[in-house]
């Protein structure tokens, strides 16, 4: 594998489709690939985000326990998880568009049944199949970047992915909380609905092929399977691979339990929310600008990584200590500043795992996107009920969450990366 300072190199013959003209092409309309890569990652969270100002208003239409209705974000999680694990071998062997276009067109019928659904029952089935569907893009894209770039040009892509991506949790509880004032949450789905029909029909025409014929697997599920064993055999990628599911499980920890947390505890109203929530966004987006930018190819990537996860790791001990009152009583400022900064270190934290888990791998790329999509969506989707277990008025189990979460992220960083050895960045699977 290449060091952590080596320039992309050039896409070998044998990675380019049959026209290899087309690919050069999308190399060069570099704008497009981040539009149309932005939003295949960012359609899956905008589905959870959009959605975050309506969960009130859920328990009171459908009737149901705020735990009830967390699960709705569970589901959706939980088949973002599977989905993955399931759409990135399927990539592997069959190429990106293929799995792409049918997971995309699923993810439009299921969000258009979410917005019927006639019980909470029915909308978890729903949000299940939804986040299974819209697994497809989120894995998808991740292998694509990997199939165009590598090294430290990956490493930019993907924080450069992040500006594009970020815009929809900075947007979407905007739109949630303004879609809110002339309609019901099920309006939420509906613009859903339209959202990824748009998205598809962009994929259809601006998307080309990544991965030639010749470069695909033609094994079954056992060969996919062995595939993922010898990844998850190097241990330095399953380090990486761990830190970020635990980082993303603080995050989904924020995600799951805030709305009740600054609306309910603090009695903010939905609009209110949705702006600090746009804000939290923003900073998670400036800085990982600030990682790609100024950082990648000047510092050590594991270096970044360490310094995210340590600012983590103060933010969620700075939020549990408001939380059970050993700084006194707080307001609602104190709060949202320390989930700003646990936020904003996510720009950093996210994307580096991502690649210094990518950097180890040449080959399977699906099948290694989709270990590292499925692992923090799994373990997202284990933390988002706990944040409710004590009940919407507290914000203890939030904070023991992310604080958990943030000294496991360190402990796997640590203990499996080892980022002191050189070694683990230059060398990896199917080098």
């Amino acid at each position: 594998m290449p060091e952590q300072g080596a320039q992309a190199p050039a896409v070998p013959q044998s990675a380019v489709p049959s026209s290899p003209s087309s690919l050069k092409a999308t190399r060069r309309a570099g704008l497009l690939m981040i539009l149309v890569l932005g939003g295949l990652t960012a359609t899956p969270p905008l589905s959870m985000d959009m959605y975050l100002p309506a969960l009130p208003a859920v328990t009171r239409s459908l009737h149901a326990p705020a735990s009830t209705v967390q699960l709705t974000l569970t589901a959706c999680l939980a088949g973002m998880a599977l989905g993955q694990l399931v759409v990135g071998p399927m990539s592997d062997k069959w190429g990106r568009r293929r799995p792409l276009l049918t997971g995309l067109a699923v993810y439009v019928v299921a969000t258009a049944l979410c917005a019927i659904a006639p019980n909470v029952e029915s909308l978890v089935a729903f949000r299940l199949l939804q986040g299974l569907a819209g697994a497809a893009g989120i894995v998808i894209a991740r292998a694509v970047v990997r199939d165009l770039y590598d090294g430290v040009a990956m490493a930019r892509f993907f924080s450069t992915l992040m500006l594009v991506s970020g815009v929809a949790p900075i947007v979407a509880p905007l739109v949630g909380g303004q879609i809110l004032r002339v309609t019901d949450w099920r309006g939420v789905f509906v613009i859903l609905t339209f959202v990824g029909t748009a998205l598809a029909v962009l994929v259809w025409t601006r998307l080309p092929e990544t991965v030639a014929p010749a470069d695909r697997h033609a094994g079954g599920t056992a060969e996919a399977l062995r595939g993922m064993r010898a990844l998850l055999a190097d241990l330095p990628f399953t380090g990486y691979m761990l830190t970020g599911g635990f980082s993303f499980a603080a995050l989904f920890a924020y995600i799951s339990a805030s709305p009740f947390v600054v609306q309910e505890i603090y009695g903010a109203t939905p609009q209110t929310f949705s702006l600090l929530f746009g804000i939290n966004s923003v900073g998670l987006v400036a800085v990982g600008q600030i990682n790609g930018k100024l950082l990648v190819g000047r510092v050590s990537m594991d270096k970044v990584l360490g310094a995210g996860l340590a600012v983590v790791l103060l933010a969620a001990t700075a939020l549990l200590l408001m939380a059970t009152g050993a700084l006194g009583e707080v307001g609602l400022v104190p709060v949202a500043a320390g989930l700003f900064v646990l936020m904003s270190a996510m720009g950093v934290t996210l994307p580096n795992a991502q690649t210094l888990a990518l950097m180890r791998t040449r080959h399977s790329a699906g099948s290694a996107s989709a270990l590292l999509g499925t692992s923090s969506f799994l373990i997202g989707a284990i933390a988002s009920p706990l944040v409710g277990i004590a009940g919407e008025h507290t914000a203890v189990p939030m904070a023991v969450v992310q604080l958990v979460a943030a000294l496991v992220a360190v402990a796997c960083f640590v203990g499996m990366c080892r980022p002191w050895n050189t070694r683990t960045t230059a060398e990896g699977v199917g080098s």
